[in-house]
Order: C-alpha cells, then structure tokens, then sequence
C-alpha cells in the first residue's frame, strides 16, 4: 500500500508539475503579448506626438497665410478702386478735351469766315 500511496504521489507530483509548466507558458505568452502592446502603445503615442506638432505648425502657417491673403485682398480691392477711379478721370479728361477742341475748332471756323468775307 506504501507503494501505490508513493505511485499515486509521484504520479500527482508528476501532473502538478506538468499544469505548472503549462501556466508559466500560458503566462509567458501574455507577457509577450504584453509587451508587443506597450511598444505598439508607445510608437503610436511618439506618432500621436508627431502628429500634434505637426498640426501646430500647419495651424501657424495657415493663420500667417489667411493674414497674408487677407492683406493682398486688401491691396487688389484698393488697386482696382483706384484704376477705375483713373478711368472715370480719364474719361472725363477725354471728354473735356473733346468739348473744348470742338469749341476750339467753331472759334477758329468763326474767325476764318470773318476772315474771308
């Protein structure tokens, strides 16, 4: 009977063992898991990093470009305005120009007539 109680224990002993072996694998395997996890954590945190400052610098840009275009809006509203004032002025200028040669030409007609008579 001993012997059977030193079969059955080695036998117990034997299997114990076994399912131990087998958690610390089971266990090992989770600790891989675990840290492929924190390294795909942390390279996507460096990237998430990479990215905020990517996107300040894109918002700064952008904001000194809206001023940029602000200001050449500015400056074609002001260069139009004051083309299509010169024109006005032109066209009165022409138009000035035009009465006065013709008033010029009738006072010049006027005298030649009287000239001639």
């Amino acid at each position: 009977m001993a012997t059977q109680h030193c079969a059955a224990m080695q036998s117990y002993n034997s299997e114990l063992m076994k399912c131990v072996e087998e958690l610390k694998v089971t266990r090992n395997n989770i600790q891989s898991q675990i840290e492929a996890e924190e390294e795909e954590k942390n390279n996507l945190q460096k990237e998430v990093e990479r990215m905020t400052y990517r996107i300040g610098q894109l918002n700064e840009s952008l904001t000194k470009k809206a001023a940029a275009r602000t200001d050449y809006d500015r400056t074609i509203q002001e260069t139009e305005s004051a083309y299509t004032k010169i024109l006005e002025s032109s066209q009165l200028l022409l138009n000035m120009v035009k009465r006065e040669a013709t008033c010029l030409d009738q006072t010049l007609h006027a005298v030649q007539e009287r000239a001639g008579s």
